[in-house]
């Protein structure tokens, strides 16, 4: 039997080597393009083929729309409406790159350590980068919240700081560490079911059940991702002085 991990390994789908660095095409490319193509696919063609009375397709990306403005306005308030298509792009991405690895012979890149930190170090640069346009040097005061003794600078200042960059660490840890766990353990028991043959049954209602929570987990671990990123760029926007406002 193959390993569980085996459906993990990234393979050269075309071969490339240029000075002795591997930039060859792979599966996780391949998966990685169809991610960013398929939203940008679904938008286009809804945008051609709007109806007043919504089908099926067009109601749900209606309702994704929504789901993610009311997501940004919730927690970065009005001046953060100018990054809604940041964020809508981070949640389609990972929320597409989730479920493109529950299909038959597909590839969950977001499984892949490299990716995902890859990603989550790319936001950071970005929001820090926004601070630091928006504030100038006073961004830095992220690291000192207003109102704390100058006799505890030595103190909070480093762990304020240690803080601050462990975000893109926890942030791709917890994506990669649940897309990881739940295929493993989806591929474990569906070995089961083909070692088990007939005797295989409860395995393999135990498989069914498993998908639907994966599915679950696939969209759940792309809202997390999202919501987090809201809150990094709350903080970039707003620092320790101000609050969005809440909608009623």
């Amino acid at each position: 039997m193959h390993s569980p991990l085996e459906q993990f390994k990234i393979k050269p789908l075309i071969p490339l080597f240029v000075g002795g660095v591997d930039l060859s095409f792979t599966n996780a490319s391949l998966f990685m393009l169809l991610a960013a193509l398929l939203p940008l696919a679904i938008l286009w063609g809804m945008g051609r083929r709007t109806q007043l009375v919504p089908g099926l397709l067009q109601a749900a990306v209606e309702k994704t729309y929504l789901f993610i403005a009311g997501l940004v306005e919730n927690n970065t308030g009005e001046e953060g409406r100018p990054y809604f298509p940041l964020i809508f792009s981070v949640f389609m991405f990972v929320f597409f790159g989730n479920m493109l690895g529950m299909l038959p012979f597909g590839f969950t890149f977001t499984s892949q350590l490299a990716i995902v930190f890859g990603l989550a170090g790319l936001l950071f640069l970005i929001i820090t980068g926004i601070g630091f346009v928006r504030h100038g040097a006073h961004f830095m005061t992220i690291f000192w919240p207003q109102g704390v003794p100058w006799i505890l600078a030595p103190l909070l200042v480093p762990i304020e700081l240690l803080s601050y960059l462990s975000r893109p660490v926890s942030l791709a840890i917890r994506l990669f560490a649940n897309m990881m766990a739940g295929h493993t353990m989806m591929k474990v028991f569906g070995g089961f079911t083909v070692m088990l043959g007939v005797a295989g049954v409860l395995p393999f209602a135990l498989n069914v059940t498993l998908t639907g929570f994966e599915i679950m987990v696939s969209f759940l671990q792309a809202y997390v991702f999202t919501i987090l990123t809201c809150i990094y760029l709350h903080d970039a926007i707003y620092l320790h002085q101000q609050k969005p406002k809440e909608i009623g």
